[in-house]
């Protein structure tokens, strides 16, 4: 098969597969399964397009390192995401505030925002076949580089998942805002690692020897990853909401403690307490 039929073959996959997302979305009223679908979706065909067969050049090595990354970040993300929305009677807040917004033309708004949705799956599943088809002949530096990056990204975001948990589990927690462990250093934490997994690819793409100008593709993934996560869809609708649901609770913590990027608390607001 051509790269070029592969491709085409994955950006309809990944249209058909976002047009099924929105169908289970609007039937059983759940949008957290497009979240989860999504993310199986860029694994399914991410890993797909690492392992075909593109060129003589091809390191089978580095092709099967990268769709083994992809798998391992698509399965605990999707699996978390679906468990979520098996277990919470409630829908995504995000998209219940789409629903109220975009009224009666919800489902007709919804099927094209997820197209989108599927055309930014498709840069990051280029971003995936950048980085599996470098053609570097040894697993070096680089490829090293990347794994260290996705241990910590994916590490990270499920250390913040399970605090995030353990904290809403806790009756006397109600109505607070996290702001325990990762969540005391970034206000959104999953969101800081999700985008740190995409560095990785980028890491193992980009190659001076041999030269791979295709290897700078692959920074499509951080950069549009960062775009989405801090200016589209994560931080602002949550944000939104949070502050709707806990008022001045989520705007001590806004003035405390940096959005995505982690670091200390600032100076200033600790001091004067929260």
């Amino acid at each position: 098969m051509s790269v070029v039929s592969a491709i085409t073959i994955a950006a309809i996959g990944l249209a058909a597969t976002m047009a099924l997302a929105w169908l289970i979305a609007v039937r059983t009223g759940r949008s957290g399964w497009v979240d989860a679908i999504w993310s199986f979706a860029v694994g399914v065909f991410g890993v797909w397009l690492a392992l075909l067969a593109t060129t003589d050049v091809d390191n089978e090595r580095r092709q099967w390192l990268v769709a083994i990354l992809v798998l391992a970040w698509s399965l605990r993300l999707g699996l978390h995401i679906a468990l979520r929305t098996i277990g919470d009677g409630r829908d995504d807040p995000r998209y219940s505030q789409l629903k109220q917004d975009w009224g009666a033309g919800f489902a007709y708004r919804l099927f094209w925002f997820l197209q989108v949705q599927a055309a930014a799956a498709f840069l990051l599943v280029m971003s995936i076949m950048a980085a599996a088809h470098n053609p570097a002949p040894e697993l070096g530096f680089s490829d090293l580089t990347g794994i260290v990056i996705i241990l910590v990204a994916v590490g990270g975001e499920a250390l913040a998942d399970r605090q995030l948990k353990a904290f809403r589990a806790n009756p006397a927690n109600r109505d607070k805002v996290c702001d325990i462990g990762l969540w005391s250093l970034s206000r959104h934490p999953n969101y800081f690692f999700e985008w740190l997994g995409w560095v990785a690819y980028a890491a193992i793409a980009i190659s001076a020897q041999p030269p791979y100008p295709w290897g700078f593709a692959a920074l499509a993934g951080p950069v549009l990853m960062y775009w989405l996560l801090v200016h589209v869809s994560g931080i602002p609708p949550l944000e939104a909401h949070m502050l709707r649901s806990r008022g001045d609770h989520f705007r001590r913590y806004q003035a405390r403690v940096n959005a995505f990027w982690p670091g200390a608390p600032k100076a200033a607001t600790v001091n004067a307490g929260r």
